[in-house]
Formats: structure tokens, sequence, C-alpha cells
């Protein structure tokens, strides 16, 4: 998944390199929830100094995905299935306003961005493997919250996408095919795209109901 840093040409930072690697590894399980994280393993895996490393997991910790416990260590946070209806309620007000947002303030250094993500999505298929289909539901959550140009709503929202798709990767092999949901958002992506405050206001809220009702149902 590409950075805003790296979409720009720029190499990020080491401790925002290790926060980003390590946010999405915890978003798709790759680190289990409750799984111990060692700072000396973590560190020489990354290449990283112990001082980046541990500036990323104080982030992390504020993103609660991460936890510590004075001489325990670090842990990946437990992934609370219980917590979905109150991030979906916070994420049908905000979700809605960022995609209005984006829909006003679109600039044209990002258009061609969510041109060519459009594009993309709309030519999902069941045959792309479920990571996939997650990582392009990230990349485009976070182009759109970026899209509105208010930081603030930015940081809100990619908090409450990484907790909502770390409960859709822990039910995703009782969910039914995903494909049709992201290949969905190329619908929100033209509406933005062509200014429609309104249509892309609706789009994600739909959008935010659709993915709770399906994780609800899997459960």
């Amino acid at each position: 998944m590409q950075t805003e840093i790296e979409s720009q040409g720029q190499a990020p930072p080491l401790a925002e390199r290790a926060y980003r690697v390590l946010r999405d590894r915890l978003i798709m399980l790759d680190l289990p929830p409750g799984s111990p994280l060692s700072e000396s393993q973590l560190s020489a895996e990354l290449g990283l100094g112990r001082t980046p490393l541990r500036e990323a997991l104080k982030r992390l910790e504020t993103d609660h995905l991460v936890v510590s416990y004075p001489r325990r260590g670090t842990f990946a946070t437990i992934v609370d299935i219980t917590e979905l209806a109150a991030i979906s309620e916070v994420r049908l007000l905000l979700e809605p306003a960022a995609a209005g947002r984006a829909a006003r303030m679109l600039t044209p250094a990002l258009r061609g961005e969510l041109e060519h993500t459009a594009a993309a999505v709309e030519a999902i298929d069941e045959t792309r493997a479920p990571r996939e289909l997650i990582e392009y539901d990230l990349e485009v959550h976070r182009l759109i919250y970026r899209a509105a140009g208010n930081h603030h709503l930015e940081a809100s929202l990619v908090r409450l996408d990484n907790l909502a798709t770390r409960i859709w990767c822990l039910v995703l092999d009782r969910l039914p095919p995903i494909a049709e949901h992201i290949a969905g958002h190329g619908a929100l992506l033209r509406a933005i795209l062509d200014g429609d405050d309104a249509a892309a206001q609706k789009l994600a809220r739909d959008h935010v109901r659709d993915f709770e009702v399906t994780v609800r149902e899997a459960l």
C-alpha cells in the first residue's frame, strides 16, 4: 500500500516507516491479536534502531492497536467484536462528511490518483485474493480521507477504519465473497470526481451500513 509520503517521491522518516509497516501488519492480523511484540526482533526485522521503533509503538498504542504493560512488554490488542456498533456509529457520521468534503474540495493533485484508483477497483473480480481486496479497501478509504483536506477528520477516520478492518479480517473466512463490496467503491470515487457532494455522502453512508450488516451476519 503506497503512503502519501511515498507517492510524493520522498522516503518516510524511520519512525513513520516503522509505524506504517507495523500498523498494517496489526490490521491484517499478521501480528495476531494478543501476541507479544519483541522490540529486539522487530528492530532486527525492520532494520531499525530501538528509538524509531519505540516511537512507532507509542503511536500504535494511541491507535488502540497495541497495549504496553510495565515489566511485561508490548502486545497486539485483542480484536473486540463488541466494539463494532460503537465504531460504526461514529463512522456513519464521519465517513459521509469526509466523502462530501472530498467531492467539494478535490485538488488537481489528487484527481489523477482518484481516477486511477477508481479504474482499478472497478476492474476487481472474484479472482482476487481476499487479502488483496482488503488492501484495496484500505487504500480507497485512506485516499478519500486525504482528499477531504482536514487532517483531524483524516486521523480520526483512519483510526476507526483500521479497527473496523481488524474485525473484518477476524471473520473473513465466514464472510461471503467480498469483491463486489470492494468494487462498489468505484461509484463512490466517481461521485467525488464529479463533485457530487450528496451522492458521495449517500454512498459512503450505505457502504458503512452494508459493512456492519455483513459482519454481523457472519458472527
